[in-house]
C-alpha cells in the first residue's frame, strides 16, 4: 500500500497527515498545513474518506478545505459537524488496501482512536516511533487538562492485545514513519509511560 505524508516539510506545526492510495484511497488525519489539499491532489484525483485519530487543532485545521475540495467521507469517533460516519471501537474501515481495526485509545485525547491493520498501524499521538523526548518508543503527552496518563497506559496495552504480529509499519501522528519490529516500539513506548514520570522537563 502506498502511504504518503502529505504535511511532510510543513512550515507550521502540524500533525502527519498521510494518504493512503488504493481501494478505499483514505486521508488519516487533515493536519494544520495550509495547502494540504493541493498536495493531495498531486497524488490522486478523487478522495474516499478523511479519517481522524482525534480532533487536537494540529490533526483536524485543515480539515474543511480538504473536504471543500474532495467529495469525501468524514469518519471520526468524536461529535464534529464534518462527520458522516462514526468510528467504533472494533469495527473495520478500510484504508486504502488495508482493512483496519478502529482501537479506542484514550489518554492524550478522550475521542482519540488508532487503525491496526495486518501490515499497518496509524497509531495517531498515542504511541510515536520518535519526537524528541524519546526514541525508539514515545508516547502522547499527558499534562494538559482533559487527558490522563493512566488511561494513555491502558490504551497501549490495549493496542499490544489487538496487535498482529504481522504488523511491521507504524505511521504516527508525529516524528518518523516506522518500519520493522512495530511491537517492540510499542512495547518500549509502554514501559517508558508506566514510569510515570514527566514526559518533557517543563511538565
Amino acid at each position: 500500500m502506498d502511504v504518503i505524508t502529505v504535511t511532510d516539510g510543513a512550515d507550521a506545526f502540524t500533525c502527519n497527515a498521510y494518504l493512503a492510495v488504493g481501494e478505499q484511497t483514505t486521508l488519516v488525519d487533515a493536519g494544520a498545513m495550509e495547502g494540504v489539499e493541493e498536495v493531495i491532489a498531486d497524488h490522486t484525483d478523487s478522495l474516499d474518506a478523511v479519517v481522524l485519530t482525534h480532533q487536537h487543532g494540529d490533526h483536524v485545521s485543515e480539515l474543511d478545505a480538504v473536504l471543500s475540495a474532495f467529495d469525501a467521507d468524514c469518519y471520526a469517533y468524536g461529535d464534529h459537524p464534518q462527520k458522516t460516519h462514526d468510528l467504533v471501537d472494533g469495527e473495520t474501515v478500510q484504508v486504502g488496501d488495508e482493512g483496519c481495526e478502529v482501537v479506542y485509545t484514550p489518554g492524550h485525547a478522550a475521542d482519540h482512536i488508532s487503525l491496526v491493520g495486518e501490515r499497518s498501524m496509524f497509531s495517531g499521538d498515542v504511541v510515536v516511533y520518535n519526537d524528541g523526548a524519546f526514541d525508539d518508543g514515545s508516547f502522547g503527552r499527558t499534562d494538559y487538562p482533559g487527558q490522563s496518563r493512566e488511561r494513555l497506559i491502558d490504551s497501549i496495552e490495549r493496542v499490544l492485545d489487538r496487535l498482529p504480529e504481522s504488523v511491521d509499519r507504524l505511521y504516527a501522528g508525529h516524528g518518523d514513519a516506522y518500519e520493522g519490529d512495530v511491537r517492540g516500539v510499542i512495547e518500549r513506548a509502554l514501559e517508558r509511560a508506566q514510569r510515570r514520570e514527566p514526559k518533557y522537563p517543563d511538565e
